[in-house]
């Protein structure tokens, strides 16, 4: 937007006024919450103020008198409700903590006073903005929790995110910017930062809320990647009025049909492939694992007849201790590499969970994806169990998973 000049903002705020941005849920597509926008009116053009919410070279108290004067508009609408729906606020928490937070809370006590119910209030910040002690503003938290009031941390996995500042202040919601994915292929790293997220949110129990969704493939992706609550212009732009709670219900559940079909069809895909790719190598192994032939041996065997699909083949045993060298592909030949004899990996996630898949299923599987230590690949590896004792490893580069969509 155009630059707008502050002290025309703090001059006109009888035209400054509260736009509410609905957020939907998964579990019943309904809204179960607005969250609150200033906008201002002028010259028959209305503009968004978020920035100059977030200009930290315009004084202090121009930017809470605004921000005071959109949230008294926006709780005196939320009384006129009859429902439950959760109200999320955005707080500058450098600014909040100038008297750590005593004028946020009398306003709200003050809310609580004609009517409200402090239960339905989100607290949202910014963590990788706030530049104070990080223990005091848990401390702060910890305070509000004690009258029903929620935590919001948002931008999670932007900037310089911290996640364990993240985890000290034990939000109830992490709300994670989905516009990343404007690129429809965008870097694997960025899907790992997304899993540690999840993974965060799982631990200290948060609910995951996907924002900024403008198109369908960002929807499907919050709908995949554990979101729990959406928000963006593909669900709702931002109103001057509340909406219908169930406004989006027939469009949410019609495209969770559509998301659930291509999984599914995903899955069954995948499946297949992980069966045809199984009785391959079983038969590969049958034919050669000949009485007495060696492990180094073996692999050099396989790797002539696996060259389409696979760039590095090793054998471990159940303690993780390779049982042979690594036969590697480079630049279209194989190379074979004793030094990784006896070299342990049962310090990787997972491969002893693997290991013990094996003994009880007997057959192979395919990994999750994940980037390879030495190439920064994307790959997938599939773990298959020789005998009792031994586990034959092959290594799947991108362009075969690309080829392979179903595992991507």
């Amino acid at each position: 937007m155009a630059y707008m000049d502050p002290l025309d903002i703090m001059t006109n705020l009888e035209h400054v006024k509260p736009f509410y941005q609905a957020i939907f849920s998964a579990d019943e597509q309904k809204v179960i919450g607005y969250e609150i926008l200033g906008r201002i009116h002028l010259e028959e053009e209305t503009k968004s103020l978020g920035p100059f919410f977030k200009d930290e070279s315009i004084p202090d108290e121009y930017r809470l008198e605004a921000d005071n004067h959109i949230l008294h508009m926006a709780l005196d609408a939320f009384l006129l409700t009859n429902d439950d729906t959760l109200i999320f606020l955005n707080r500058d928490a450098n600014l909040l903590m100038l008297d750590h937070g005593e004028s946020l809370l009398e306003q709200l006590f003050a809310w609580k006073e004609k009517g409200g119910n402090l239960e339905r209030i989100v607290i949202e910040i910014t963590e990788h903005t706030f530049t104070g002690d990080i223990r005091q503003l848990t401390h702060v938290f910890t305070y509000y929790r004690t009258y029903g009031i929620k935590i919001a941390v948002d931008n999670v996995g932007k900037a310089s995110s911290n996640l364990d500042r993240i985890g000290m202040l034990m939000p109830n919601i992490l709300k994670i910017d989905i516009q990343p994915l404007r690129l429809t292929s965008p870097l694997q790293t960025y899907h790992d930062v997304l899993y540690s997220i999840s993974l965060l949110a799982r631990k200290i129990g948060a609910t995951i809320l996907y924002e900024e969704i403008e198109v369908n493939f960002q929807f499907q992706y919050a709908w995949k990647n554990g979101g729990r609550y959406f928000q963006g212009d593909y669900l709702q732009t931002p109103k001057e009025e509340f909406i219908e709670p169930y406004m989006i219900k027939e469009k949410m559940t019609r495209e969770f049909h559509g998301f659930i079909q291509y999984e599914k069809k995903k899955l069954q895909q995948f499946y297949e492939i992980s069966e045809a790719f199984h009785q391959k190598v079983h038969v590969l192994i049958s034919k050669e694992n000949k009485p007495g032939i060696e492990f180094d041996e073996l692999i050099t065997k396989l790797s002539q007849q696996l060259s389409d699909c696979c760039f590095r083949i090793y054998i471990c045993d159940g303690d993780g201790f390779q049982q042979s060298g690594n036969i590697l592909k480079l630049d279209g030949a194989w190379e074979f590499q004793p030094g990784y004899y006896m070299k342990n990996w049962s310090w990787r996630p997972y491969f002893l969970e693997n290991i013990m898949k094996m003994q009880i299923r007997k057959k192979g599987f395919f990994s999750d994806l994940y980037s390879d230590i030495e190439t920064g690949e994307t790959i997938r590896t599939f773990s298959y169990p020789i005998d009792q004792q031994h586990y034959l490893f092959l290594d799947l580069p991108y362009s075969y998973l690309y080829e392979n969509e179903a595992l991507l």
